[in-house]
C-alpha cells in the first residue's frame, strides 16, 4: 500500500491557475500508475486524467485535456496536477489514486489520497 496526500487546493477566479500536488509514501512509488479523480457535491467521482509509472505518457478526460497537465517525480515521490483556464465547473474535491493499470475506472485504483477542494469563481 501507499499512502497519499494531496495540497494545493484553494479558491480561484475563472480563467486562473492552480497547481495541485500529491505525496506518497510507502512502498516503491514508481511502481503505481497515478490517477488524479474529481467529486462535485451531488455527483459521481470523474476521471480527470492518469500518468504512467515512468511519466513519460498521460491520458486525460475530455473535459479538462488542453487545460490541465500531470506530471510526476519519482525521486520525490510525487504526482501533479497543473491546471490552467480553469472554469466554475472545474469546482470539486480532488483526489490522486495509485493504481497498477492506466484506466479511467476509479475502483481500479487501490490507495487514496483524502482530497483537496478546488473552486472557481466566475
Amino acid at each position: 500500500q501507499v499512502q497519499l496526500a494531496e495540497s494545493g487546493g484553494g479558491l480561484v477566479q475563472a480563467g486562473g491557475s492552480l497547481r495541485l500536488s500529491c505525496a506518497a509514501t510507502g512502498r516503491t512509488f514508481s511502481s503505481y500508475v497515478m490517477g488524479w479523480f474529481r467529486q462535485a457535491p451531488g455527483k459521481e467521482r470523474d476521471f480527470v486524467g492518469v500518468i504512467s509509472r515512468s511519466g513519460d505518457s498521460a491520458t486525460y478526460a475530455d473535459s479538462v485535456k488542453g487545460r490541465f497537465t500531470i506530471s510526476r517525480d519519482n525521486a520525490e515521490s510525487a504526482v501533479y496536477l497543473q491546471m490552467n483556464s480553469l472554469k466554475p465547473e472545474d469546482t470539486a474535491v480532488y483526489y490522486c489514486a495509485a493504481g497498477i493499470a492506466s484506466v479511467t475506472t476509479p475502483r481500479r485504483f487501490g490507495s487514496w489520497g483524502q482530497g483537496t477542494q478546488v473552486t472557481v469563481s466566475s
